[in-house]
């Protein structure tokens, strides 16, 4: 199943609120989809990642170009 993008990161890059933001949706859904604009900081975008699903207690499931699918742990 295609999941479409809840979250996108553009140019302000991660703030606190699309951390809270992913938990949140990660209470409804379970898994989301991320995906980093073609304006945001992509520099070092696995690491962004990983740092995301940890503040976020989830889990990584796949990450493709600048789109990456977490799972709620």
């Amino acid at each position: 199943m295609e999941i479409k993008a809840t979250v996108q990161i553009g140019k302000d890059g991660i703030t606190e609120g699309v951390i809270n933001e992913i938990k949140a949706q990660l209470k409804k859904r379970k898994i989301i989809k991320i995906k980093f604009l073609q304006n945001a900081d992509r520099d070092n975008f696995r690491e962004k990642i990983k740092n995301l699903a940890e503040r976020s207690n989830a889990d990584i499931l796949e990450i493709r170009g600048f789109t990456a699918v977490l799972k709620k742990r």
